[in-house]
């Protein structure tokens, strides 16, 4: 009894390791030519985290024996820690006799590293490196996707090893395709992916027409918003690192987040421009401009502290949200170019979502073609319903300019008819006035008769005055000379002082021009080439050669010459001199002019010595004598 109760807890206990075996055993996959593809999900893949990301592939096989791998539970795996490697075990199994070639593709293209250790001969494992941290160049297919070939020379079933490591959560996307299938794949992908950035293309060119119609910086903004959504797209398929920078693989670190960067800010720009919120939601301006600010400010972080924070896409979604909230705002309040706005944002508010919901791992289908490239539709039905709206602005404002010159027209018309009825009210006063005028006219002829008469006397008389006004001017012009003679006459006698003298000579203006008539009266001649011709020089009164440009002013060579006292007491003095006959002394001449007894004696020195020179000349030259004393041709 006791053994047989030994036998059947022993066989209980192998039935439950075989249950136990059986529900944590890895599905295979099997190759089915008739199966042309297919998603790994599932039991069909067993994933284990490596935190230190240092274990080698026989450390993680010794792992993988012993129970360390664990069964994936979701549709499409995500990794969640940066810092860690993730590895995942698949089985494909053979089957005899398949006519097509087979590889392994990962959806993701953003994946920095993948390192695949697919089964060789001999139990061997081949390795092949992947990821978009390798130039372009050294991928076996030049395909936007991570592509590695299966061994044919494997019959039985193959177990393969996938190392992934990225600084960003990537979603693992493992499809096990035949070659035919991918070719097919990859001309249908390249030729929507030619649709969709030509539609980007058109797209912009259709606002830079409207840009140059309208020249409003809205069109400019959303040409740049569609730039820049087409180059994040480029990042996210792969195409900017195929064509763009093929060589230069750290771009794919910064060229998403620069993208995506650039299209948040130029979306709520446009979004503002095109809503008028400064108009229609002052609040609403006020706080994108703050979110501008603030996204400006997590990118700045992004680019200069930590790259990594380029990842969490999801502060996208406040401006989004924002730029939404606006449209439906606004369309609230009665503005309806935002009705196209609300629906292409509706669009693009249900691709992002999809988008996170795969990013943050809570979609609970398998990621499929359309669910990863949800978000290019939504992005292609926004920008033809943005279209839509902008067209309608256009529309909405045509059909105000209409209504406005409608209106114009309406009130000129009105205008018009004012205006006949003015005018015909005037042409009845005019009428009258001129039926008054006609009667008046004949009074006004008798009255300018009369005038006629008058004004020939007035005539007369104003003759008689004009004959009197000239004798009275020729009797004025005879006493004003004789007045001006007889106050020179006076000026030039020795008991004249410098205050009567000054009257004459008041400023250096007046001693210049005596000085220029004195010095040129007999003509011009240049001292360096003779030539009589001149022009005004810079200092007043000077005179400078038309031919060879010598200047000369008009003190050079005259008793006048570097003397630094004023130029009419210098007058004055010499008029003394000549007075008193050069007996008056230099303490005298200190006295009456205000300046040193030192400079007075030098100066009357220079005078005296002239007048003993021109001793014949200035003895019967009157009163005017003195100035026979300025001209000094010996001064240098």
């Amino acid at each position: 009894m006791l053994k047989f109760l030994l036998r059947s807890f022993q066989i209980t206990q192998v039935l439950l390791l075989c249950l136990i075996v059986n529900a944590c055993a890895q599905n295979i996959v099997p190759i089915n030519d008739k199966v042309q593809q297919h998603i790994f999900e599932y039991k069909q893949l067993l994933y284990l985290e490596d935190t230190t990301g240092k274990l080698t592939f026989n450390q993680v096989k010794s792992l993988a024996l012993a129970g360390g791998f664990k069964i994936n539970t979701e549709p499409t795996p995500v990794t969640k820690h940066f810092g860690s490697a993730y590895w995942y075990r698949l089985k494909i199994g053979k089957t005899p006799g398949t006519k097509n070639s087979w590889i392994l593709e990962f959806f993701d293209q953003t994946i920095d590293s993948i390192t695949v250790y697919s089964p060789g001969t001999q139990g061997n494992y081949l390795v092949t490196s992947l990821g978009s941290q390798h130039p372009f160049g050294a991928r076996f297919y030049q395909h936007k996707n991570l592509t590695l070939n299966l061994n044919p020379n494997t019959d039985n079933d193959g177990v393969y090893y996938v190392r992934i490591k990225s600084n960003h959560s990537v979603n693992i996307i493992i499809v096990l395709r035949s070659v035919s299938r991918f070719i097919s794949y990859a001309l249908d992908e390249y030729f929507f992916f030619g649709v969709f950035y030509g539609m980007i293309l058109v797209f912009g060119l259709y606002n830079f027409m409207m840009f140059i119609a309208m020249r409003q910086i809205q069109y400019l903004y959303y040409i740049a918003y569609n730039i820049s959504i087409g180059l994040y797209e480029m990042c996210a398929d792969g195409i900017a690192y195929q064509y763009m920078w093929p060589n230069a693989p750290f771009w794919n670190q910064y060229a998403y987040g620069i993208a995506l960067f650039a299209a948040s800010i130029f979306a709520v720009l446009f979004t503002q421009k095109l809503l008028n919120l400064k108009k229609n939601a002052p609040r609403l301006n006020k706080l994108i401009r703050w979110v501008i600010l603030g996204r400006c400010l997590f990118f700045a972080a992004c680019l200069f502290i930590n790259n990594c924070w380029f990842n969490y896409k999801i502060v996208e979604f406040i401006p989004l949200s924002l730029a939404f909230y606006a449209g439906c705002y606004t369309l609230l309040t009665g503005y309806k170019p935002a009705r196209f706005f609300v629906i292409g944002y509706s669009f693009l508010l249900i691709g992002f979502i999809i988008k996170s919901c795969i990013a943050l791992n809570i979609w609970w289908l398998p990621v499929t073609e359309f669910d990863y490239y949800s978000l290019s539709g939504c992005f292609i039905m926004e920008m033809l319903f943005i279209s839509f709206a902008i067209g309608d602005k256009v529309r909405i404002l045509k059909k105000e300019k209409d209504d406005a010159q409608h209106s114009i027209m309406m009130q000129m018309k009105q205008n018009e008819e004012l205006k006949d009825v003015l005018n015909k009210r005037l042409e009845e006063q005019v009428q009258e006035r001129t039926k008054e005028l006609v009667e008046k006219s004949g009074m006004i002829a008798e009255q300018n008769e009369e005038l006629r008469s008058v004004n020939e006397l007035l005539q007369q008389q104003a003759e008689e005055i004009s004959r009197m006004n000239i004798l009275l001017e020729k009797d004025n012009i005879i006493l004003h000379n004789d007045i001006e003679k007889v106050t020179h006459d006076r000026v030039m006698s020795a008991e004249v002082d410098f205050e009567e003298f000054s009257r004459i000579y008041p400023d250096r203006e007046t001693c210049f021009k005596f000085l220029s008539d004195l010095k040129w009266a007999n003509g011009y001649a240049c001292r360096k080439c003779n030539n009589t011709h001149y022009g005004s020089g810079h200092l007043p009164y000077s005179r400078r050669c038309s031919k060879c440009g010598y200047e000369e002013s008009v003190i050079a060579y005259t008793i006048l010459q570097n003397t630094r006292i004023p130029i009419n007491k210098a007058f004055y003095m010499i008029f003394l001199m000549y007075s008193t006959k050069g007996k008056i002394s230099s303490h005298k001449l200190s006295e009456i002019l205000s300046i040193r007894q030192s400079t007075c004696w030098a100066y009357s020195s220079r005078i005296k010595k002239v007048m003993e020179t021109r001793k014949k000349e200035i003895k019967d030259a009157g009163n005017k004598g003195w100035s026979k004393l300025v001209i000094d041709n010996s001064a240098n």
